[in-house]
């Protein structure tokens, strides 16, 4: 139970940045799949070259936003489909993760980490997730941050005010991608290894995250905003962990995912809705069943 909290806490903080993205800025970002790793390579050699754990951190997320400046550069600048620029950098950067770690996993068991201290793993990262989130929270109440909202909610609108939408939303995929990196930093360093493929699925994570926690929080009479990833976060891992224990293999793990994800677009949609019409037709009554997903 503490590991699943752990890891949904970590993973949290990959969802905020999912979150910016596909829910401030509606924008498909890709690139996430590429950034995540990036942040646990340049943690991992770091790491080995006796760099304080801390400011490994922030050093993945500079590489992080660097990653998310290319995308909206080449979205933005290029005026590469949204979708195509994000697959194109995860891409890229699986090449530029395996220049940085020199092959495809890193070890780091014997080097020191933030989870060294004598402090709990869980206060770690549970400080450390709600940090960000209220650092969102402050962000996202300043000029910035409406702005930013306004640019997925209202573009024309943000345009005519003479503000140039495209740097805000270079801004917005920056600052995504920074929190993705950050939190392969955090899960490298829990995990004490850098592996290449660590990446590949957490779009879909991040996104049942917001999906279950908006599906969960959506009934509350107030603006749930960032507390969704938190929520949906620890749920996903949950629920994963529940299908493991129940006795599932480990390689059914993305059928899992799929079947989450699914499930909670169903019920954040209103649940599938079965109507029955009557049409009249000569010589009686005819029963059509009309089925459909609300």
């Amino acid at each position: 139970m503490i590991g699943v909290l752990e890891q949904g806490f970590i993973f949290c903080i990959m969802a905020l940045g999912v979150y910016i993205t596909f829910k401030i800025l509606n924008f498909p970002d890709m690139s996430v799949d590429g950034t995540f790793p990036l942040g646990a390579s340049v943690t991992a050699i770091l790491l080995l070259k006796g760099i304080n754990p801390w400011l490994a951190c922030i050093i993945s997320i500079i590489a992080g936003m660097i990653g998310g400046l290319i995308t909206g550069v080449l979205h933005v600048k290029f005026k590469i489909p949204n979708l195509l620029s994000g697959i194109l950098i995860m891409l890229a950067l699986y090449s530029v993760n395996l220049r940085i770690m020199g092959k495809a996993n890193t070890p780091f068991f014997n080097e020191r980490t933030i989870f060294s201290s004598n402090m709990p793993p869980l206060l770690v990262v549970v400080v450390l997730g709600f940090f960000v989130k209220l650092l969102l929270d402050i962000i996202f109440k300043t000029k910035f941050g409406f702005i930013l909202k306004a640019t997925g909610d209202n573009p024309n609108m943000v345009t005519s005010l003479g503000i140039d939408i495209g740097l805000i939303k270079i801004l917005g995929i920056m600052m995504a991608n920074g929190l993705v990196a950050l939190s392969g930093s955090v899960m490298a360093q829990y995990q004490r290894f850098s592996d290449v493929g660590m990446g590949t699925g957490v779009l879909i994570m991040g996104l049942a995250s917001i999906i279950m926690g908006e599906s969960i929080l959506r009934a509350l009479p107030i603006k749930f905003g960032t507390s969704c990833a938190i929520l949906g976060s620890l749920l996903y891992k949950g629920s994963i962990a529940a299908a493991l224990k129940a006795g599932l293999p480990a390689t059914d793990l993305r059928l899992i995912t799929s079947v989450i994800v699914i499930t909670a677009l169903t019920i954040y949609n209103g649940g599938i809705n079965i109507r029955f019409k009557k049409r009249l037709h000569l010589g009686g009554v005819k029963a059509v069943t009309n089925s459909k997903s609300a």
